[in-house]
């Protein structure tokens, strides 16, 4: 029986998955926004979001908590720096996965997982007022083609106004 095992195994045992897990974590931290898999990037959301939740109180139990479950100094030392810095008013979601399509070879879904604080173009990007309301799409694209008919009439009537010409002389 498979009574409250809910998450995915990923195809590999348990070692395996860890440091997998683990590995995806550190590059997570220290690129702030990686290419994967949508399976792995899922299983990485839950793995990394209570790390990043640990770094927000800066002590000495977190930081050995924290460096138990990824081994990376450096990964620690930029967590517990500048990502506890941006995420620490954020009550939880510190992640974002926006899929990207599917892969060549195996026909995977592919996805970029990022941290939400860090993404600099979705920050400076202009907050739109519409937000939550739709527009009807026009079709009113016999506007465009009414002036392009004009243009092409001077050219019809030019050669008329030069036959009248050669008709009076």
């Amino acid at each position: 029986m498979r009574h409250n095992k809910k998450f995915n195994h990923l195809s590999r045992k348990k070692g395996h998955r860890d440091a997998l897990l683990s590995n995806l974590t550190i590059a997570l931290i220290m690129h702030k926004r990686i290419n994967t898999t949508l399976a792995k990037a899922k299983a990485l959301r839950v793995y990394a979001e209570p790390i990043i939740t640990r770094s927000k109180k800066d002590d000495t139990a977190n930081r050995r908590l924290v460096f138990s479950y990824l081994r990376n100094k450096e990964a620690v030392k930029e967590l517990f720096g500048v990502v506890a810095e941006k995420v620490a008013d954020r009550p939880g979601g510190y992640t974002r996965i926006l899929k990207t399509g599917h892969r060549l070879g195996d026909n995977a879904e592919t996805c970029f997982i990022e941290l939400v604080d860090f993404n600099e173009a979705r920050l400076s990007a202009p907050k739109d007022e519409k937000k939550g309301k739709t527009t009807r799409r026009s079709r009113r694209k016999a506007a465009p083609k009414a002036e392009a008919a004009p243009a092409e009439e001077p050219k019809a009537e030019a050669p008329a106004a030069e036959a009248e010409e050669e008709a009076k002389a």
